[in-house]
């Protein structure tokens, strides 16, 4: 049986992407969530619970994009002229987080004007990486192996809703992993503000799943004819469990169960997304076959890849084996 490699290198970026979302999503979560802690020892713990890993969880992001250009190039090239916009937003906000991770610890005078480029990067970023998802989900539009849509395409009221969607479940996962790694005073307003950002997410996901099938037929057929619409049923339900396992967890003060639930809602709400849209690469115009390189350099660039992603994923996961626990208020990273 021959392999389908564009299958296969469709899953692995796939993988990048997720994981990406939901290791990156927590620390830019906790900027989006910094000016609500107005003390500077609490943003102190704040940034170092997020600082041993936060530069590593964006490996994924470069995986995820070189991968698409190496695999995927005509998807690459119909995707980026669509979405110049948001995501030059986006890498800017991680570059102005990125520089005030380091820059804040360095001076005193400047450091309400770093706080704020922390806080500034980590919305703009998350912000802008809910407009491009909005964007995607409601297509582009392609002609001969070319996109063909406007400067301001990318800017709806359903990218703008994915964003601010997006934006939200971000500080959900923030407050849920200062619940798990911080303690005290800090960790109680971090349960508190959890509550509000999680009743406030499955909000956010009703509306844009209540949203998403409406916007082109494919969708709707896929969430409402048989056999695929019984995750019309079961996608719902497994959100329900979510939500009800974050909100246990935050009553009985559990430490970690919130930040799992939290995680299991985003990829959930991925799943929902590759649902709608599968085999697209680019609703609805670009299938991951049509979008593919050819097999030969699927097969060679496989082979880097079957060493290359469990490299990453061995050193992510002993990164955040050796800076497990709460984090000590006394000490820091920096």
């Amino acid at each position: 049986m021959e392999l389908d490699l564009a299958f296969i290198w469709a899953a692995i970026i796939a993988f990048a992407v997720l994981a990406y979302v939901i290791l990156d999503g927590f620390d830019l979560g906790v900027g989006i969530l910094f000016p609500f802690f107005p003390e500077k020892h609490e943003k102190d713990v704040m940034m170092n619970s997020v600082a041993p890993v936060w530069d590593g969880n964006e490996t994924w992001l470069v995986l995820g994009g070189g991968g698409l250009l190496a695999v995927f190039p005509l998807a690459y090239a119909t995707i980026l002229p669509a979405l110049y916009a948001p995501i030059i937003a986006m890498l800017l906000g991680l570059i102005f987080r990125g520089v005030a991770f380091e820059y804040r610890w360095r001076t005193k005078r400047a450091e309400p004007l770093w706080n704020w480029a922390f806080t500034g990067g980590s919305v703009v970023a998350a912000f802008a990486q809910g407009v491009a998802l909005g964007a995607l989900v409601q297509g582009i539009p392609v002609e001969n192996r070319a996109y063909t849509g406007g400067w301001w395409d990318w800017l709806t009221p359903f990218s703008v809703a994915t964003g601010l969607a997006v934006l939200i479940g971000y500080a959900l996962l923030g407050a849920t992993w200062l619940i798990m790694k911080t303690s005290g005073e800090l960790a109680e307003r971090a349960r508190r503000y959890a509550y509000v950002a999680g009743v406030a997410t499955l909000v956010a996901m009703g509306i844009v799943s209540l949203w998403t099938p409406f916007l082109e037929p494919l969708y709707l057929q896929r969430w409402f004819s048989w056999p695929t619409a019984a995750f019309s049923l079961i996608v719902p339900a497994l959100v329900a469990a979510c939500f009800l396992v974050l909100a246990h967890g935050l009553r009985t003060h559990h430490d970690s169960r919130p930040f799992i639930a939290s995680l299991g809602l985003f990829v959930l709400g991925y799943a929902g997304i590759g649902i709608s849209f599968y085999p697209y690469i680019v609703p609805t115009s670009v299938t991951i076959w049509d979008a593919a390189a050819p097999d030969e350099s699927l097969a060679f660039l496989l082979v880097g890849a079957l060493v290359l992603v469990p490299l990453i994923l061995a050193y992510t996961a002993y990164a955040y084996w050796v800076f497990r626990g709460k984090v000590n208020p006394e000490e820091g990273y920096h």
